[in-house]
């Protein structure tokens, strides 16, 4: 080691001696919500339209309904789907295609995608994804204009340390990738245009229903 470099190193070290100690932050933020399970839920839609999302409450006509009504309203005949997306949200006057793989090109050439998501954030009005079986890989809903996003009311919480609760395991065990979602992708310039479509879909639907396909794949 040459005398020069031996000397700043030395001096680090003795700064980094001389700085004092630093108490324990205290983490008095909240870590659990206290709405209930209907105003959470209402919080949620609430915030995710204010995001320029479509959000739906899907009824009894059932989720496949709810899905080929949107794609009626949209124009959209071709949806990218993953493999394990389930036989409930699939309806029969649509071309679902199956991502097994597909190039960048090929989902650009389809009118948009649908997916389902591991965990979603009333406060902030966030879907979180994880590339699970009713997900897919990231690239699925990064490329396609259209993405539609099925939300069972049971994977709602309250607030971010909350989501984050559910995402760690997965992310520590699985080393998955999560994608935070918060209405459709935009940016802004230096004048504050708003730009929609930038680095992801121009337009997101969610549809937020009821268990009814049983329990989720992680």
């Amino acid at each position: 080691m040459s005398d020069p470099r031996a000397e700043i190193l030395d001096r680090v070290a003795q700064a980094l001696r001389a700085v004092p100690s630093v108490p324990h932050a205290e983490r008095a933020y909240r870590r659990f919500g206290t709405r209930t399970p209907a105003d959470r839920i209402a919080l949620f839609c609430e915030r995710v339209a204010e995001y320029r999302a479509d959000v739906r409450r899907v009824g009894e006509e059932g989720t496949a309904a709810a899905i080929a009504a949107v794609c009626r309203e949209r124009g959209a005949r071709r949806l990218a789907v993953p493999p394990g997306s389930p036989a409930a949200w699939r309806p029969a006057e649509l071309e679902l295609v199956e991502d097994n793989g597909l190039s960048p090109h090929e989902l650009d050439q389809l009118d948009g995608v649908l997916t389902g998501c591991t965990v979603a954030i009333a406060e902030t009005g966030t879907v979180a994804l994880t590339s699970g079986a009713y997900e897919g890989r990231r690239a699925l809903t990064l490329v396609p204009d259209l993405h539609i996003c099925v939300v069972d009311e049971s994977q709602i919480v309250e607030l971010v340390p909350e989501a984050i609760a559910r995402l760690g395991e997965l992310v520590r065990a699985e080393h998955r990738p999560v994608t935070l979602i918060s209405g459709p992708s935009a940016t802004s310039d230096i004048e504050l245009s708003r730009v929609e479509g930038v680095h992801g879909p121009r337009t997101l639907v969610v549809l937020v229903t009821t268990s009814t396909t049983g329990p989720r794949p992680d």
